[in-house]
């Protein structure tokens, strides 16, 4: 049974901007005790799923910034992951990593512990853009620590770049693509920035303060990335991720494609056994539930069959694949068309989705356009449930 573990580290030196995430500046003094809590509960969940699935198929260390630890927390805690799996190592092991947060030495702890992918928040090698969106890093920064991480041993890894960001300009995303391709990762992600309410980028845009790309510069920076990265050996595989082939972000896909993941820390999600739980995301009260003996995580909203459709169609588009006719009557036991027909020949209509054999995918232009296609997959629960 294919299964991955998600781990949240919610600790950073500086909070980025454009950052709605659970993540804490300076909250060094609970690092300790948050370690304490986390151990906790990775021994109280992952044993239960070690027994029923076996061998985590991925592990993966997000945030904040998981390289906000010390090298010797972060030890200690792949120690106690590497006491409660028994050895069950996971085919892909990513920990997420800031350029200013890393060392050789550091980095070479991480690869003997046995993690074999490393994701670096780059989001531009500009550092007028790094300082304007809150990075503690700079792009000579970001170009050394990857330099050292193929140094200690590392073959994995991917370069997250962000376009849209205030007063960029097409030259600027052009001249960050050049420098992330020159360092040869086997993934890129390029993310649009999102402006997340309750963010400074929200309230600077409130205040008429956050000078935006227009529409037309942000369109030709979207066509540039998917045009150039394909280009030098990089297959678009999900809308915002390119990969050299084999490099896919396994954990990632697992999300797409339906697979279930236990989430560990606060406001960790998980999904399992057709559940979805999001863990406290207060730090002290996670801390606190963990001390008490309470379970941190929280059912989310009933999913009815529409919703878990619905989640279904939108994280499976998402994907070069598309939807699978025969994953989707597996899961629900109905047909795809009989939910969807309409959509589906709608979209198509428009040049959004493209029907081949068992898949139902984005075109170039969806792929483009995909919150049009996401909205035509919105189901009614009452028409719903006469389809099914």
């Amino acid at each position: 049974m294919q299964w991955g573990i998600y781990i949240h580290i919610p600790f950073c030196r500086q909070k980025c901007l454009y950052c709605d995430f659970a993540s804490y500046a300076g909250r060094e003094k609970d690092r300790a005790a948050y370690l304490q809590a986390l151990e906790k509960e990775m021994r109280e969940r992952v044993p239960r799923y070690l027994a029923k699935w076996g061998a985590p198929r991925t592990i993966y260390l997000g945030g904040g910034t998981p390289t906000a630890l010390k090298p010797g927390q972060m030890a200690g805690l792949f120690d106690v992951l590497a006491d409660i799996l028994h050895g069950a190592y996971p085919v892909e092991w990513t920990v997420e990593a800031n350029p200013g947060t890393v060392d050789f030495p550091y980095l070479s702890m991480l690869r003997k512990k046995g993690v074999n992918r490393l994701s670096f928040g780059v989001q531009s090698f500009d550092d007028t853009l790094l300082r304007r969106i809150g990075r503690i890093h700079t792009a000579d920064q970001a170009e050394q620590a990857i330099r050292w991480a193929k140094q200690a041993g590392f073959q994995n890894l991917s370069i997250d770049l962000m376009y849209g960001l205030p007063g960029q300009t097409l030259e600027d995303l052009q001249e960050s693509v050049e420098r992330a391709l020159a360092l040869e990762p086997t993934h890129i992600s390029i993310y649009g920035l999102q402006v997340e309410a309750g963010t400074p980028f929200a309230r600077l845009q409130e205040q008429g303060r956050l000078a935006l790309p227009d529409d037309e510069t942000a369109e030709a920076m979207y066509d540039y990335m998917t045009e150039t990265l394909p280009a030098h050996g990089y297959a678009r595989y999900e809308i915002s991720n390119f990969a050299r082939p084999g490099f896919e972000s396994r954990h990632n896909l697992s999300y797409w494609q339906n697979v279930p993941y236990l989430g560990l820390g606060a406001a960790a999600h998980s999904y399992l056994d057709g559940c979805r739980t999001e863990n406290e995301a207060d730090l002290s009260r996670y801390i606190e539930d963990m001390e008490r003996g309470i379970s941190p995580a929280r059912e989310e909203e009933p999913r009815t069959t529409a919703i878990a459709m619905e989640e279904f169609a939108f994280l499976a588009l998402r994907t070069a694949a598309g939807i699978s006719r025969r994953a989707f009557g597996e899961t629900f036991g109905v047909p795809l068309e009989r939910v969807y027909a309409g959509a589906i020949a709608e979209m198509e209509q428009k040049g959004l989705l493209v029907s081949e054999g068992d898949a139902v995918r984005l075109t170039a232009r969806g792929a483009k356009y995909g919150n049009l296609v996401f909205e035509a997959f919105l189901l009614d629960e009452d028409e719903a449930a006469k389809k099914l």
